[in-house]
């Protein structure tokens, strides 16, 4: 499995947070809470890196994305009740967006923390 070690800190990071804060609260909230918790893990991260978007070759937007984990790894967060096809849709497009193999997609909303590992099919071919 790709990046294994630093995937399985960040959901333990995850858990964490959860256990400690449980649901109801704004994804901001998660957000601030899970970047003490990664730092002091020791993962070094960037929280809501503005990236452009290309479409053809001309950037025609930016995206900010929760969190870049040791410069390989993208984690989207949600607070919402249940993870939606539409939330795994928009995390893989980050992903392809910014060229990278990896994600995180985490949901502190439900009940147990939610959590799915995306991939870039595109660079995984």
């Amino acid at each position: 499995m790709l990046y294994k070690e630093i995937t399985e800190k960040i959901i333990k990071a995850s858990m964490e947070v959860h256990t400690s804060l449980g649901t109801g609260f704004q994804e901001v909230i998660y957000q601030r809470a899970l970047e003490i918790e990664m730092n002091s893990m020791g993962l070094t991260c960037e929280r809501e890196k503005e990236m452009p978007i290309f479409y053809k070759g001309q950037q025609i937007g930016t995206r900010r994305v929760d969190f870049f984990v040791e410069y390989k790894i993208m984690v989207e967060l949600k607070a919402v009740v249940e993870l939606e096809n539409v939330h795994l849709a928009q995390a893989i497009n980050y992903l392809e967006a910014y060229n990278m193999e990896i994600g995180l997609l985490i949901n502190f909303g439900a009940k147990s923390l939610q959590f799915k590992r995306v991939y870039n099919n595109k660079m995984l071919q």
